[in-house]
């Protein structure tokens, strides 16, 4: 008879949420985000309209312009689409998720109408930050180049 404890398989992969170029953090011409003030993690230059999840998890908002998701080790990341967006009040995002569901990396989990953030003179620069690198040490391995949507572009491991 084993008592072990079965460990939860944890998905460490992160997923591209759009295709385009993956750019550093630091690049970001936000200093809230390129200052690592949200957390650790990397940006990219949108060149396609469909949302993909960025990990296999749960949602834990949806948020206008924003989506909090979190896995089961406890890694929480914010999907941040565009800069300032906040102030198109959500009306060229349309996401067809909701908080509490589960999803799985590259999922299809809405779309976002770009022309509509570039004739309100946006920056597209989409953000994906770890925001629970505030309170707890992650591995974050990325490799930056040209991507397509849903495509596997690195890893981050709780520490």
């Amino acid at each position: 008879m084993s008592f072990l404890k079965k460990e939860k398989s944890v998905d460490d992969k992160i997923y591209s949420p759009f295709s385009g170029k993956l750019v550093n953090i630091s690049e970001v011409s936000d200093p809230v985000f390129s200052k690592k003030m949200m957390g650790d993690g990397f940006a990219i230059e949108p060149e396609s309209s469909e949302i993909l999840s960025p990990i296999t998890g749960k949602v834990l908002f949806v948020e206008g312009h924003a989506i909090g998701f979190a896995r089961n080790d406890g890694l929480e990341i914010l999907l941040h689409m565009g800069l300032d967006t906040v102030s198109l009040n959500g009306e060229p995002f349309s996401f067809n998720i909701k908080a509490g569901q589960k999803v799985k990396g590259g999922d299809p989990i809405g779309t976002v109408d770009w022309n509509n953030v570039d004739e309100a003179g946006l920056d597209k620069t989409t953000i994906i930050t770890f925001t629970s690198s505030l309170k707890q040490k992650e591995e974050l391995l990325i490799d930056y180049k040209e991507v397509k949507g849903g495509e596997e572009i690195g890893t981050a491991v709780v520490l």
